[in-house]
């Protein structure tokens, strides 16, 4: 199970650095189109204001797995690890119970626009469900790795990330 969730999370990854990739192009086209030629594109703004959604979400599950989120370890590196633990069990608490809430909301939003016919009012019209449906999708997949991060603390102590050899893949 282990296995198949962090091959999702890798594509999700993957996908968000193909769309990272369309967001430069299509800005620096939209750019040049404006600046250049004084043309500027009607569906750039749109588009990469959902895209850059997804890049900030959908990924952030196989960021926290890969252990790279900014943080500040000074105190927790000073600790012993029966305090290092304890904080893992607490960060992955937190992590569920925000992303869990998170992504009940996104699905109230999502819903909701899907119900009432929500769109964007431009030319390109955007159904809003498209970029609110990324939220539950997201959050719930960041909530699962908290889920596995706080079965890791609770039953592998010596565990202390991505890269440790101290546990089989399950």
């Amino acid at each position: 199970m282990r296995t198949i969730l962090t091959r999702l999370f890798q594509t999700t990854e993957t996908i968000g650095q193909l769309v990272l990739g369309f967001m430069v192009v299509t800005i620096c086209y939209d750019a040049m189109m404006r600046y250049v030629f004084m043309a500027p594109t009607s569906w750039s703004l749109e588009v990469n204001t959902f895209l850059i959604v997804y890049v900030a979400v959908m990924t952030a599950a196989n960021v926290q797995r890969d252990d790279g989120h900014i943080r500040i370890t000074f105190f927790a590196d000073m600790a012993g690890p029966g305090t290092q633990r304890l904080l893992r069990i607490f960060t992955a608490l937190a992590g569920i119970g925000f992303s869990s809430i998170m992504a009940w909301r996104g699905w109230l939003i999502a819903y909701q626009a899907w119900e009432y016919g929500e769109r964007v009012s431009s030319s390109f019209g955007t159904p809003m469900v498209v970029p609110y449906a990324l939220l539950p999708l997201g959050f719930g997949t960041l909530a699962i790795q908290f889920l596995i991060d706080l079965f890791d603390a609770l039953f592998w102590p010596d565990r202390h990330g991505p890269h440790s050899s101290t546990m089989q893949e399950i």
